[in-house]
């Protein structure tokens, strides 16, 4: 069962849990996900299963949004309402104007300071090692990239938002930095991530049903095949799949056909390409030489 599982994560779960509740299910079968989900938080949670867990680099660098509320007037020493307030609540709140401007200030380019209690590592140690032991350390700020950062409604002391970020963005460190940019302090109350990349919540299943389709023996899984659209396709013949086998460099002979690229999609090509067989399976991913045409395996999804 190797493919991509859309989880609806609930809340009080980390994302570790609910990947162990699903390798339970299938037999000690390597499985992972992409891009961590606070326990607090909920929403779309990508599980990979088998050889899909060899695509992590290419599905945690992708970008996510997010729908939640900041609740202004107190911060917290985790950021968010389950952690212990870090200060007195506020005597009064900014007004609405104010707060535009301070959402505006947090979009685009910025560099964010993870929070202290994160699994971003230093020297070696997650964070939160170093805040349960009541340490303080200044981690380095993490360039990321806001996209979109929009109040929908104010419900004071609530903001109701949504966000559209680069990958390894702390929604809770842009709730701590508009309360500290506004004075008034700023926690995060709620958060749901609705898309990752080209994947929707809409689309994804609560764990329960995901837990008993696969007790079922039901399969919930997007196939390898459908994975990394992007990425142009290249069919290769049947001696092309065991050079593919053996990461052997494939000549241009060895290959059916070739992706025709656009304009747009050639200016944006990373010189990577999907490899697949003549029975329409994947069976690994490439490096293209533009010059000679000939491709190099360097993910390789079939045994020896």
């Amino acid at each position: 069962m190797d493919g991509l599982i859309l989880v609806d994560k609930p809340s009080g779960l980390t994302s570790h849990d609910v990947v162990a509740r699903i390798r339970r299910r299938l037999a000690g079968t390597k499985t992972g996900h992409f891009g961590t989900l606070d326990p607090l938080a909920t929403g779309l949670l990508l599980v990979a299963v088998g050889k899909a867990v060899r695509f992590n680099p290419y599905y945690a660098a992708l970008d996510k949004s997010y729908e939640g509320r900041i609740r202004l007037g107190l911060s917290t020493d985790t950021y968010d309402a389950e952690g212990c307030p870090s200060g007195e609540p506020a005597a009064e709140l900014p007004p609405p104007e104010a707060i535009a401007a301070a959402v505006l200030s947090l979009t685009g380019f910025i560099e964010q300071v993870p929070p202290p209690f994160s699994a971003k590592k230093l020297a070696g140690r997650p964070l939160y090692s170093y805040a349960r032991k009541g340490r303080t350390i200044e981690a380095r700020p993490v360039p990321v990239v806001i996209h979109e950062f929009t109040v929908r409604r104010e419900e004071i002391p609530d903001l109701n938002f949504s966000i559209r970020c680069s990958s390894g963005t702390y929604i809770r460190s842009l709730a701590h930095d508009l309360g500290r940019i506004l004075g008034c302090g700023a926690y995060l109350a709620a958060l749901r991530r609705t898309t990752v990349g080209e994947f929707h919540l809409r689309d994804a299943h609560p764990l329960p049903v995901v837990e008993e389709a696969l007790d079922a023996g039901a399969g919930l899984s997007i196939p390898l095949d459908r994975l990394l659209p992007d990425y142009p396709a290249v069919l290769l013949d049947a001696e092309g799949r065991e050079f593919v086998r053996h990461g052997r460099t494939l000549p241009p002979e060895r290959i059916i056909s070739r992706p025709v690229l656009s304009p747009i999609a050639a200016a944006d090509f990373k010189g990577i390409v999907r490899l697949i067989d003549p029975d329409g399976r994947l069976v690994g991913l490439a490096n293209i030489d533009k010059l000679s045409g000939s491709l190099t395996p360097f993910l390789v999804l079939i045994a020896v």
